[in-house]
């Protein structure tokens, strides 16, 4: 027995095919390709002339810089208690 594992297979793919075809034509479907092909590369222009990666690398440097700056603020950390105890004797000094 095959399990199921959620992705869409062979059957299903026929199934989805046939119901566009019935929904939309013979005609209609290659108008309906060219449309998303050029949204696509109009997509993939866009996102190229923006310069999200170096946008995306200045927020992620934000973020690092806030995580150091928070971890210096953290109580535990301004607070060192090893040194109030003596290892030795367990006294407070």
């Amino acid at each position: 027995m095959i399990q199921y594992t959620g992705w869409v297979g062979g059957p299903e793919i026929i199934i989805i095919l046939v119901v566009v075809l019935l929904l939309f034509g013979g005609k209609k479907i290659p108008e309906l390709a060219r449309g998303l092909g050029k949204g696509i590369k109009d997509f993939k222009d866009v996102t190229k002339d923006s310069n999200i990666k170096s946008d995306i690398a200045d927020v992620a440097s934000d973020i690092n810089d806030l995580k150091s700056s928070v971890k210096k603020m953290n109580p535990k950390n301004l607070l060192n208690t090893d040194d109030l105890i003596s290892p030795k004797s367990g006294k407070i000094k």
